[in-house]
């Protein structure tokens, strides 16, 4: 299984908006540009995150867009399934009637893919944006530190 890049998007934008204070309206142009995020499909995964209810839009001069829920009540697997639906690592999961062999009541590697996909979907579950938010600013910390360290270095030589 591999994550399309709208929902590499989504990730990105979702933590931008974490990471500010809560109720912050972001534009999208300034979240394309700040994410890196072409516009054309900025207003796709907008309108998929908005319907999923993990962001508001708002209209008019000063409109944009804001995190309609908490950054701890929104995770992985909810940004996952607001863009790209259902988590399904493989293809009888996700409809019985894909499996040839229509056997996927007996079926070991059914069975065990299953609880592979269980498994994997509640691990998404657990990851919030609000740890990924205070990990995000943990690792630009970091990097600022060491960016001026360097500077500190070349100063000195």
């Amino acid at each position: 299984m591999q994550l399309n890049q709208a929902t590499d998007y989504a990730f990105r934008v979702v933590l931008h908006l974490a990471g500010l204070p809560p109720g912050t309206i972001v534009n999208g142009q300034t979240l394309a540009e700040k994410e890196r995020i072409p516009q054309r499909f900025l207003l796709k995964i907008m309108r998929s995150l908005v319907g999923a209810g993990l962001l508001k839009s708002h209209r008019g001069a000063d409109g944009g867009f804001a995190l309609q829920k908490q950054p701890g009540e929104i995770t992985l697997l909810s940004v996952i399934e607001a863009v790209e639906g259902s988590v399904a690592i493989h293809r009888c999961l996700a409809e019985r009637s894909a499996c040839t062999k229509l056997c996927a009541h007996q079926c070991a590697v059914h069975a065990a893919l299953g609880e592979i996909q269980e498994l994997f979907s509640a691990a998404l579950d657990k990851v919030d944006f609000a740890a990924l938010a205070a990990r995000q600013e943990q690792a630009e910390v970091r990097s600022r530190l060491r960016a001026g360290n360097f500077q500190n270095e070349r100063s000195n030589s």
